[in-house]
C-alpha cells in the first residue's frame, strides 16, 4: 500500500521573517553576499577535509565509548566555543566537501564541556592508543 501525501494548503501563513535580511535563516536559504565571493575548494583543501573525515571516524571510534560526545571548536567568527557532536561534525565536513560551505546548526542544549574534546586532544589520544598498541607488539 502506497502512502499518499495531501497537498499543503496555500492558505497557511509563510515564514514570518522571510524578508528580514538580518535573520540568519534568511541567509541560509537565500544566500548571502559572502556566497558570491566564495572560491571553490582547492584540491589540497578537499584532501585536507577527506583526511579530517577519516581522522574524525578514528577519534569517534576511540572516544565515544568513553563518554565523549564530540569536538569543541573555538569559533573565530562569533568568538564563542562550539560543542559539536560526532555526527554533526561529520555532517559539517561532508557538506563542506560537497558544497564548499557549512550551514547553520543548532548547538546542543546546555552541553557539559567535560563531554567534548578539542581536535588536538583527540589526535593526541589516538596517537597514544597507537603508540601503546605498538609497544605491546
Amino acid at each position: 500500500m502506497r502512502a499518499t501525501v495531501a497537498p499543503v494548503s496555500s492558505d497557511l501563513p509563510g515564514e514570518p521573517y522571510a524578508d528580514d535580511a538580518d535573520d540568519a535563516d534568511h541567509h541560509a536559504h537565500h544566500g548571502s553576499d559572502d556566497e558570491a565571493d566564495q572560491v571553490p575548494l582547492s584540491p589540497e583543501e578537499r584532501e585536507d577535509i577527506v583526511v579530517d573525515l577519516e581522522d574524525l571516524e578514528v577519534y569517534r571510534t576511540l572516544l565515544e565509548p568513553t563518554g565523549i560526545k564530540g569536538i569543541v571548536i573555538d569559533c573565530p567568527d562569533c568568538e564563542t566555543v562550539h560543542h559539536i557532536g560526532w555526527a554533526l561534525m561529520q555532517s559539517n565536513l561532508r557538506q563542506l566537501l560537497d558544497e564548499g560551505i557549512t550551514g547553520l546548526h543548532e548547538p546542543p542544549y546546555d552541553p557539559d564541556p567535560a563531554e567534548y574534546v578539542t581536535w588536538e586532544y583527540a589526535r593526541g589520544y589516538a596517537d597514544g592508543v597507537v603508540a601503546s598498541e605498538s609497544a605491546v607488539d
